[in-house]
């Protein structure tokens, strides 16, 4: 198994640097997700650290999907606005990772809310090394379709400001793994807030880090992008999306069946990001 490490400034071009490294230097593996045909993925592990993650420019470019999908995804991971969409007996989602995150279930023991017991103790104790929240459950997911990828969120203050580490079982490096460093970082500036410090450094620990055979192509795209554009041109600042993510605040207002809590986190949000356009 072989394994990588990044070091970068900013978020962009550390998950460019990262998923490129997956492709130059990854192992072949088959999944449980191949079809037919499809050639083996490249795989590594790894461990991204990303200095500042909150400067700019935050946002890559060519990353699979539109601003304003990251926006919805952002807004899944932070306020839940899709969680009541979770009924595996009914064939829908398994989960979700604020619901496991601020809703964890253990059988005949209760629910508790991590994040909110992550931000007392932080306060109670900003030295702590006990600030985390976990995801899996060891008694489910093992054999569920679709089990969680992500794993736990680790949190220290030092020097003032508030650091994040991020452990992933299997992360979809090309397709998935901006999207989930860029929500990551919102949660954990979310909570940098809420315990009264600057947001700090983020590191992105994958066990399995790949990219899928059935990508190939449309990385190769990718590829080709990277190659062919300066770093300035591979990027978008915050700014430059911000119409782009007031359009994601409104598609997701404008589902039916979203719990009014949920829509006023969103009109909150969209509030927030009309004051800075």
């Amino acid at each position: 198994m072989k394994s990588i490490y990044v070091l970068e400034e900013t978020l962009p071009l550390a998950w460019e640097k990262a998923v490129l490294a997956c492709w130059e230097q990854g192992e072949s593996f088959p999944t449980e997700y191949d079809k037919a045909g499809d050639p083996h993925s490249r795989d590594v592990s790894a461990l991204i650290h990303v200095t500042a993650p909150f400067s700019e420019p935050r946002i890559h470019r060519a990353f699979p999907g539109g601003l304003d999908d990251l926006e919805k995804y952002r807004a899944e991971v932070l306020y839940g606005v899709h969680d009541h969409w979770i009924d595996p007996a009914a064939g829908k989602w398994e989960y979700t990772y604020h619901e496991r995150l601020t809703a964890y279930r253990v059988p005949n023991v209760g629910v508790f809310d991590q994040i909110a017991g992550v931000i007392e103790k932080l306060k109670q104790v900003p030295f702590t090394r006990r600030a985390q929240a976990v995801t899996w459950q060891v008694w489910n997911d093992m054999n569920v379709d679709d089990p969680t990828c992500l794993q736990r969120l680790w949190f220290r203050i030092a020097d003032g400001q508030l650091h994040m580490n991020c452990h992933i079982r299997s992360n979809d490096a090309f397709k998935a793994a901006f999207m989930n460093m860029y929500a990551f970082t919102e949660l954990q500036a979310m909570v940098a807030s809420a315990v009264g410090v600057q947001p700090g450094q983020y590191m992105h620990f994958a066990d399995s880090f790949h990219i899928y055979g059935s990508y190939f192509d449309e990385f190769d795209g990718f590829r080709q992008t990277v190659s062919a554009r300066t770093p300035s041109d591979r990027v978008f600042t915050t700014d430059f999306a911000l119409p782009f993510f007031l359009e994601g605040c409104d598609a997701l207002l404008a589902e039916p069946d979203m719990p009014e809590p949920k829509k006023q986190q969103v009109r909150q949000r969209k509030a927030e990001l009309e004051a800075r356009a």
